[in-house]
């Protein structure tokens, strides 16, 4: 094995190429060397191994998939445990997305199948080896990548940083992805991300969700039907699978469709085909099929309601979506990104966030995660009034467990929590009442801005008398 000696301070990269064929290692070394890197090599995983125990640490490794002895994905696990910042991009000759979807699983920051053009890895070992790399790093600073006029994807803790790299890899392989977390977690967002980085990102992404659709039209909302196959069908409409052709198309609730439905989905993900209703002629599409569930895959195939065969042909890769609760460092940033966006379209000036307004939010447990973090920086945004946004996420700060509450005696929190909202409600009532329903004056008496008024008569279900 050739040894150069070198220290990451140097500025040409060190890359260890790691392949059992002498041939493609004299390849590499010539190709590498002409682009005017440093080149080490290793003719076996366990060499590979034994050489990342010393210093220097190469910036990159490229190593083979299939070798003797040990492959290419068990070195590849057993080098970043022992470097868990490694950089590897993955060599084979096999275009295996099952192979590909595992060392993506593993930490590769690329997976290039052989034979490659020169170009090719050239430009995967440029965006490995990059100060801004495509897959960032953990400490990698907050981003923001727009999918779209509406929706972007933000990223600035480790978890969701590890996902857009997956993210990045999963796309070029066409392969079905099932996302799974809790509501509000942004599984929409990583879908679209895959298909907007994958070569199908000039052709249509198409949602439908499982459980907005009523189970007795979902079949034609996917499938299309053909006239006369129902009443009411007047003329033949073609289903989202057809419209999404070359395209992507999430199912998101994939859980709620009904069992009947999943034997002709598996169909489709088998060998994309399908007939429409009232049809025997059988269509054939083209479309990447992404699903998203937050229901228990266990408990949902013990039940019988996701069919396991399914389940194992939707989850060629798995992704899950941290709720916000498990990444609550991204929170200020999040509300900044929320706030900046939505004063642009409100045409007004953004409003700060105070220490105690960012406190409560990092101590709040944000049950409906992103959709609402969003949600809630907005109606800031439209009432101004800090207090009442802090005070918004009270009562789940201040209720406790349900033990504590019980022992206070029979839920006396809850009750003083009642109490005070209906003393609330009625002192508000009251001063409407003294100024005739003359909501400004009303707000100054209370001493409460107009948005925060009009915010509050909402959440009471104030009315005027004569109304």
């Amino acid at each position: 094995m050739a040894t150069t000696a070198m220290s990451h301070k140097h500025a040409v990269p060190l890359i260890l190429v790691v392949d059992d064929e002498p041939g493609m290692l004299r390849y590499l070394r010539t190709m590498l060397e002409a682009e005017r890197y440093q080149v080490e090599t290793a003719r076996c995983a366990q060499e590979a191994l034994e050489r990342l125990q010393r210093a220097p640490l190469p910036h990159l490794v490229l190593m083979d998939v299939v070798m003797p002895d040990m492959g290419g994905l068990q070195a590849l696990e057993q080098a970043r445990e022992m470097h868990p910042t490694l950089k590897v991009v993955m060599l084979s000759c096999l275009n295996d997305t099952r192979k590909a979807a595992q060392a993506v699983r593993l930490g590769a920051l690329d997976y290039v199948t052989k034979p490659f053009e020169d170009k090719e890895l050239e430009t995967a070992i440029r965006r490995c080896l990059s100060p801004t790399p495509i897959f960032h790093p953990v400490d990698a600073a907050p981003q923001i990548v727009e999918l779209n006029e509406h929706v972007s994807f933000v990223c600035s803790c480790p978890a969701m940083q590890r996902l857009h790299s997956q993210a990045a890899q999963i796309a070029k392989f066409d392969m079905p992805v099932l996302m799974l977390g809790e509501s509000g977690t942004g599984k929409e967002v990583v879908s679209l991300l895959i298909h907007q980085l994958s070569p199908r990102a000039k052709f249509p992404f198409l949602k439908i969700n499982c459980a907005a659709v009523p189970a007795d039209l979902l079949e034609s909302e996917l499938f299309g039907f053909e006239a006369g196959a129902f009443t009411g069908a007047t003329k033949s409409k073609p289903g989202k699978f057809e419209m999404c052709d070359k395209g992507t198309i999430l199912l998101d609730e994939i859980g709620e469709m009904p069992a009947a439905l999943q034997a002709k989905l598996l169909q489709v993900l088998q060998d994309q085909t399908f007939s429409r209703l009232g049809s025997r002629t059988t269509v054939k599409v083209d479309v990447r099929i992404l699903a998203a569930t937050n229901i228990n895959v266990q408990e949902a195939i013990a039940a019988k309601t996701l069919r396991e065969d399914l389940f194992y042909r939707l989850s060629g890769f798995t992704m899950r979506i941290p709720p916000l609760r498990e990444r609550k460092q991204e929170i200020p940033f999040l509300m900044k990104h929320f706030m900046n966006r939505m004063a642009d379209s409100y045409a007004r000036p953004p409003l700060p966030f105070g220490p105690r307004l960012l406190q409560a939010c990092l101590q709040y447990s944000w049950p409906g995660n992103l959709r609402q973090l969003e949600n809630f920086v907005k109606r800031y945004l439209v009432l101004a009034d800090e207090a009442l946004a802090i005070a918004e996420l009270q009562p789940e700060q201040t209720a406790g467990s349900a033990e504590a509450e019980h022992s206070d005696g029979s839920g006396l929190k809850s009750l003083a929590r009642s109490v005070k909202k209906e003393a609330e409600a009625e002192a508000i009532a009251h001063t409407l009442d003294q100024t005739h329903w003359h909501r400004g004056k009303a707000a100054a008496r209370l001493k409460i801005s107009y948005k925060a008024l009009l915010y509050k008569i909402r959440q009471y279900d104030l009315h005027p008398p004569e109304e």
